[in-house]
Parts: structure tokens; C-alpha cells; sequence
């Protein structure tokens, strides 16, 4: 059962040709390893997929592909490097293919790939739109690194960020917009041109500072013009995506203690329109549809992820769908032909781990291409509920409830599972974790305890490193319900945490020793001191310092330092090329707590990163965190 849950998506990431006719599909193989696939929609019968290219995760990945032509189609390549001996890095190119796998090319980095080079560029480049009028061109946003001079009038001078129409079949490049050092972004219309850039400011001690400035380009062209100033609190408009038909920006910023949705004019008006504000939780991102990524709503979550459609025409289609795919409430449009009269569209719901279908609005026509996950179409999923439950002061915490489907529902073995960030939220729809614990006989608690992301700035408070004793006491306050309610049986609790979910449950651990039997860390953060020295050499480390903070919340929030406290056992899970969290953290945690007698296990996986993305890998862990669980809080193994 553990390798069925454990295995990866079947469908990892999807696209539509322009013209409708093929779809593009990135699936696992081997390990890390992926393939891309192809699938003629013309044709009649059983939809046959083509793999043209492969990697085998050791070190390259498949990040996603996309179409650039009716032809062509750009990956994004990447894999895990030492750099300076010592620093673990990830770096990524982009590669252009054609729909039968041949031509494969490889769009190299001005300079960032050169023997005489004076620097590394990590990134191969990101597409920011389509070049108009030329079938086939992109817009990429490159970082330049600028070439050894010395013996040569070839070199590569220019250094920054900027942006290139690329042809990604000839490869030819032509500049857009010139390297800036200070750029951090653009951000293109939907019709070839660079309306938005965002830049960033640099301390004396060369690290970024908070602030980004955002500037915009008149619609007729010209200079740059002055269009926000963000900073940390986002009380300032942070645009993502511009309107070209419209002259307008999108963005967010904050309304009432919530991030809100915005439009502001690109003009020397700049006149700001409030577009969408839910008074209890932030607006996440806008929606988009097409190549063009023409915005088109909203989306936010309360209980569910929900979307408020500011085109009517696509709010019409989506109440249309939600009747057309009873029991399939989470909807959402993944890619469209240049027309959008072909519509890719994925579905799922709590125990549906989702499914694509092509719909044709000029024949109003549906049918299925894919699945998620085939391997568990046959097992019954358990549902998801939303509960709140009383924390200590009386505030009532979000959270969801997932029962086994057997219809069990009093005395269970329960597992409360904080979620990673902690600048982050679970919200309702399937997750394979929960399933399979609940497949298991096992009830599970996800709190959104208060330094989740997604309710607010007063819910987020300082942040769950700074604000570390409310939020684990919101999530210890949550195991105690289970058990008041009659769910979990006495001393049948166990914490089960990933990232910022691992430091939770070990936290946990540590302050209320008697409260869980059993403690599965996956990635955790143990040591807030070393967290921040991870990050000494990058130009964030500021922001990370700060994030962290100083004070006795570092000694006293850091579970290594405290891991004699600690009473139950312990399983930490790591992969050694880590870089959101280094396996250091689980290393040093798994030393103190052999020092202080304590039990506990460190499983590393070799070559795998933050995300263990890796079937097996993901079944180990499974089957070995039953095994713990089951041990500690049942009496049996």
C-alpha cells in the first residue's frame, strides 16, 4: 500500500500546443528521472503518448515543458552542483526540442557557460512571454556574466539581468531589454513587449536589502517610470502580470491586514482599482488563461481554494464545469490553445487525486486524457473535513480532519501533521500523505496554526520561528482536542511533520515531552542559528537573518539545543542534496539525541533533495514511519 501512495504523480506537468492539436506531459521514471511526452489529440481511439526526451535524475531533472511553436517545445533542465568546494547549489538550463524529439538544442547563457567566464549563472534563463509575430520566439529573461577580456575582442562584457527574443529553433537572440545589475525581474503583456521591471537595492555588505523598486514602461514606449516601492509588509502594490489590451498592472497588497487584489494604471495616473479583498483570508495570485496568460480571476482559500472570476465569460464556463464534473469541486485551467476554444483542464477533489480532460467549446465537447494517480483508482480515499478547535487563549484554529474510511471515528491512533514553511497553509483536496495514514486506521489533524500564511498579517504574526511558542502550542492544542472529542484515544498521539513541519513536531517534542508517543521529522530545521549561517554567503542572507531574528527565541526555539528533553522516539528522514534545509540539521539533531541516550533513527537518502522526489525513497519513508508510529502509539508492530 505504501508504494501505491508513495508513488509519484503520474502527470507532473502538462501543456497544449497553439493550436490544440498535441499535448505535452512530463511523467516520472526511474529515481528522480522524467520523461517527456507527446499526444496527437487528432487522431481516434485510445490516446497513444510518445516519450521524446528523457533524464535520469542523477544529476538532471525535468522541471516542466512548454510549447513554443506548434513544433517546438522549451524544457527547463536542472540538477544539484558543489560550487566553491562547499556550497550545494542548484542549476538549471533550458533546452528546445521538437514534437518528435529531434533538434534537441541547448539555449546557452550569455557568458554563463564560458571557460573564461568570471562568474556562474545558476539559472539557464526563465520565458516571460512569446515574441509577437514570430512563430517560435520567446521572451527570456537571462542573467549576463560578463567574460575574461584579457587576449580576446570576443568577450562577453554586458552583466545582469535582461531580457532576449530568443528563436528557439536557430537560436538566434535578439536584446530586449539590456543587463541591469540591479534587476530582479521583468515581467512582460501577453504581446511581446517588457512593461514592468522590479529591481533590488544592495547593502555596503553586499547582501540584498528589504526593498524592491518596480518601474514601468508607457505603452507608447520611452523610459522607464517610477511604479512601487515593496517592502516586506507589502503595504505597497507588488504587481505580477500586466493587462496589454488594458494598460493595467496586477497585483497585491495589503487591505486591511490582508493581501488584496489590485489593478493599477501604467500611466502617469497610476490611478489604483480595488479588484477583489475577502475579509478573513489573503488573496493568493491571479489566475490566468492561454499563452498570452491573459488574467482572469482570483484565488484564495477558506475552508476550500475557491476563485472570483472577473471575466464573465470564463465564470459562465467554470459553473459549467463544476455541473459537468460532480464530486470534482477543485477545477482549474491549465493551458489553452491560441484561440481558447481548447481548453486543458485539470479536476480533483479530497479523494480524487484529480484528472485531465480536453474540452472543445466550439463543439462543447469533454473528454478525459489522464490521470494523477492510476495506481489508486481502485481505493476508496477517506474525506477531508474543515474543523476548528479552541487553542489555550480561546482562539479558534483552522484545521482539517481526515478519518479513516473505514468509518472509524472514536479511540483512534491519531497523527497531527504541521505543515512545511512556515510561510505556508494546507488547505482541503488530496494529499497523499494524509490518504495513506488513513488507509493505515489512523485519524489526521492538519492545524493551520497562527503563523500559517494565507489568514492575514495578525495571524501570521512575527513569523513561526519568532512566534515559535504560539504556533506549537496551537498545534499541541490541537492533539489535546483530538482527544477531549473522543477521536484520538489516550496516549494513541503521534506528530508527523516535513521542513518547517519536522522543526514543529521536534519543538513539540521538546515542550510538551508526555503529549505525543512517537515523532517523524522529515527535512526538519533543528538549529535556528545554523539555519541563518546557511544562507552566510547568498545576497538573502539578510532577509533570512531577519526572518530568524535574535534573542533567547533562538536558544529556546532551536530542538538540538534541547534535545535531552525529548521522551519518545524519534525517526528523522534527509536527502543529502538539500538545499532549502541542510542535512546538517537532521545530522546534528540525530547527534545530540544519541548523546543524550534518547532513541532515534536518521534515514539519508543519497542524491535526493528537499522534496524526496523519488517513488522508493517516498515508500521507505512510508512504510518506516508506520512502522515507528504503529510501535509507539498502537503497542504493536
Amino acid at each position: 500500500m505504501a508504494a501505491r501512495f508513495g508513488a509519484r504523480e503520474d502527470v507532473e506537468q502538462s501543456s497544449l500546443s497553439p493550436d490544440g492539436n498535441w499535448i505535452a506531459f512530463v511523467q516520472p521514471l526511474n529515481g528522480q528521472g522524467a520523461g517527456l511526452y507527446v499526444t496527437d489529440l487528432r487522431g481516434s481511439g485510445e490516446l497513444q503518448m510518445k516519450r521524446i526526451l528523457a533524464v535520469d535524475g542523477k544529476p538532471d531533472r525535468l522541471a516542466g515543458c512548454q510549447w513554443a511553436s506548434n513544433n517546438r517545445l522549451l524544457c527547463t533542465i536542472y540538477g544539484m552542483s558543489i560550487m566553491g568546494g562547499t556550497d550545494l547549489v542548484q542549476i538549471s538550463r533550458v533546452a528546445a526540442v521538437n514534437a518528435d524529439g529531434s533538434d534537441l538544442k541547448l539555449l546557452n547563457i550569455p557568458g554563463g557557460d564560458s571557460l573564461r567566464s568570471r562568474g556562474v549563472s545558476l539559472s539557464g534563463g526563465a520565458v516571460i512571454g512569446l515574441a509577437a509575430g514570430n512563430d517560435g520566439h520567446v521572451l527570456m529573461m537571462r542573467n549576463y556574466v560578463p567574460e575574461v577580456t584579457i587576449g580576446t575582442r570576443n568577450a562577453q562584457t554586458k552583466e545582469g539581468l535582461g531580457v532576449d527574443d530568443v528563436d528557439s529553433v536557430t537560436l538566434r537572440t535578439r536584446p530586449v531589454e539590456p543587463p541591469k545589475n540591479n534587476a530582479r525581474e521583468y515581467i512582460a503583456d501577453g504581446l511581446g513587449n517588457v512593461r514592468v521591471m522590479g529591481t533590488r537595492t544592495i547593502d555596503a555588505t553586499g547582501y540584498d536589502k528589504e526593498e524592491r523598486s518596480y518601474f514601468y514602461r508607457p505603452a507608447n514606449g520611452g523610459a522607464w517610470q517610477p511604479l512601487s516601492v515593496v517592502m516586506q509588509d507589502n503595504a505597497n502594490f507588488n504587481p505580477s502580470l500586466v493587462d496589454a489590451e488594458k494598460n493595467l498592472a496586477y497585483g497585491l497588497k495589503r487591505k486591511d491586514g490582508r493581501l488584496a487584489a489590485y489593478a493599477k494604471a501604467l500611466d502617469d495616473g497610476g490611478v489604483e482599482t480595488l479588484l477583489f479583498a475577502h475579509d478573513q483570508v489573503d488573496v493568493d495570485g491571479f489566475i490566468t488563461i492561454g499563452r498570452n496568460k491573459r488574467p482572469i480571476g482570483v484565488s484564495y482559500a477558506t475552508d476550500r481554494r475557491r476563485v472570483f472570476y472577473f471575466d464573465p465569460a470564463i465564470a459562465k464556463l467554470a459553473a459549467a464545469l463544476s455541473s459537468a464534473l460532480p464530486g470534482k469541486p477543485n477545477v482549474r485551467v491549465v493551458d489553452a490553445s491560441s484561440d481558447e476554444k481548447k481548453l486543458l483542464i485539470w479536476a480533483g477533489s479530497d479523494v480524487d487525486p484529480g484528472h485531465y480532460f480536453l474540452l472543445d467549446r466550439a463543439t462543447n465537447q469533454m473528454a478525459p486524457v489522464a490521470a494523477s494517480r492510476p495506481q489508486l483508482d481502485d481505493i476508496t480515499l477517506a474525506p477531508m473535513q474543515h474543523v476548528t478547535y479552541p487553542a489555550a487563549d480561546g482562539t479558534q484554529i483552522p484545521a482539517y480532519l481526515t478519518l479513516p474510511p473505514d468509518g472509524g471515528a472514536k479511540g483512534l491512533p491519531a497523527i497531527v501533521m504541521p505543515h512545511g514553511g512556515p510561510g505556508a497553509r494546507d488547505e482541503w483536496g488530496f494529499d497523499w500523505m494524509v490518504q495513506y495514514f488513513a488507509s493505515q486506521g489512523y485519524a489526521v489533524l492538519q492545524p493551520n496554526f497562527r503563523g500559517s500564511a494565507g489568514y492575514g498579517e495578525d495571524w501570521f504574526q512575527q513569523n513561526g520561528f519568532k512566534s515559535w511558542r504560539t504556533a506549537i502550542g496551537d498545534i499541541d492544542d490541537g492533539a489535546r482536542w483530538l482527544v477531549k472529542q473522543g477521536i484520538a484515544g489516550v496516549g494513541r498521539l503521534a506528530i508527523f511533520g516535513w521542513s518547517y513541519g519536522g522543526y514543529a513536531a521536534l519543538q513539540s517534542a521538546v515542550t510538551e515531552p508526555d503529549l505525543f508517543k512517537a515523532v517523524v521529522a522529515i527535512a526538519p530545521v533543528t538549529e535556528l542559528n545554523q539555519l541563518r549561517e546557511e544562507r552566510r554567503t547568498w545576497t538573502d542572507f539578510r532577509q533570512t537573518s531577519d526572518f530568524i531574528g535574535t534573542g533567547p527565541h533562538v536558544d529556546e526555539g532551536s530542538p538540538a539545543r534541547h534535545a535531552g528533553a525529548i521522551k519518545s522516539p524519534v525517526l528523522l528522514f534527509h536527502g543529502t542534496k538539500d538545499i532549502n534545509v541542510g542535512l546538517q540539521q537532521s545530522q546534528l539533531m540525530q547527534d545530540r539525541l544519541v548523546r543524550a541516550g534518547k532513541a532515534s533513527e536518521l534515514v539519508i537518502f543519497d542524491g535526493l533533495d528537499h522534496y524526496l522526489e523519488d517513488s522508493q525513497a517516498r515508500t521507505e519513508m512510508l512504510t518506516k514511519s508506520a512502522g515507528t508510529v504503529r510501535i509507539s502509539v498502537c503497542g504493536r508492530a
